[in-house]
């Protein structure tokens, strides 16, 4: 399956404003091209490897320096768009630091944190998007093996430059952490998130090639200038839909 990946989708190009339109033929990539999200095991990588429809690729080792990891996982996407198999399967995420941030603002702690930390990531990785350094895969498939950590979320209305500070609000039940893929991310186009819900590896492998498998056509993503804004407006609420649908791609609900 061969999927297009191109800002041409959404009439405009990397760094473009609102309603500048662009003219040209749409890049397709010789692959579907999905970043694998969350903490992969050998056991995993090993398991997938040896499925004759997908390629794995793997980032170089990020130096030390800031927007080395968003550079050594753009690298990933370049060398990934070359290359030609049914799927390739990405080990690696620009928007990884963001995810980050993001999950650690809303996570609840001691000391309530604020959106400086995801300000900053965020815009390191808008910077180089804008530079054309990388563009979103054409799916995101996120490791859960906790089983559904993500809550449904809605729009917390218009947040300061800084972004919303993380709420004193109850503690989340265990394994229901907010995600930053699961939540606002997946907001934006359903389907081109799905999860695999489990834990063992050989288990992650078997949901990982069902979900490959099931991936939707539709809408490609908007700029990631948008992206982000939902993210900053995002609030996590309660999860109100079971693992298997959530692994089977059906869009989460949305507040």
């Amino acid at each position: 399956m061969a999927c297009a990946s191109a800002f041409a989708a959404e009439g405009r190009a990397p760094g473009d404003g609102p309603g500048r339109a662009i003219i040209g033929a749409m890049r397709r990539n010789p692959s579907t091209v999905v970043v694998l999200a969350g903490q992969a095991s050998e056991g995993l990588i090993a398991a997938v490897g040896r499925s004759m429809n997908v390629s794995l690729v793997r980032p170089e080792d990020p130096g030390p320096g800031p927007g080395d990891g968003i550079e050594a996982a753009a690298g990933a996407l370049r060398r990934a768009a070359g290359i030609s198999s049914p799927y390739v399967l990405v080990a690696a995420d620009p928007l990884a630091a963001v995810a980050a941030e993001w999950r650690a603002m809303w996570e609840v702690s001691a000391q309530p944190r604020g959106g400086e930390a995801f300000e900053l990531r965020a815009a390191e990785a808008l910077a180089a998007w804008r530079a054309g350094r990388f563009e979103l895969p054409d799916y995101y498939l996120v490791l859960d093996p906790a089983g559904l950590r993500q809550q449904e979320g809605r729009n917390a209305g218009p947040a300061g430059a800084a972004g919303p500070a993380a709420p004193a609000a109850p503690a989340a039940p265990e394994g229901q952490r907010p995600d930053f893929y699961l939540g606002p991310l997946r907001s934006v186009r359903p389907h081109r998130v799905a999860a695999v819900a489990a834990a063992e590896p050989a288990q992650q492998a078997a949901g990982l090639l069902r979900a490959l498998g099931s991936l939707r056509h539709g809408r490609w993503w908007p700029p990631l200038d948008e992206v982000i804004d939902v993210a900053r407006r995002f609030y996590p609420g309660a999860l109100a839909e079971s693992g298997s649908a959530l692994a089977a791609g059906e869009p989460a609900p949305r507040g």
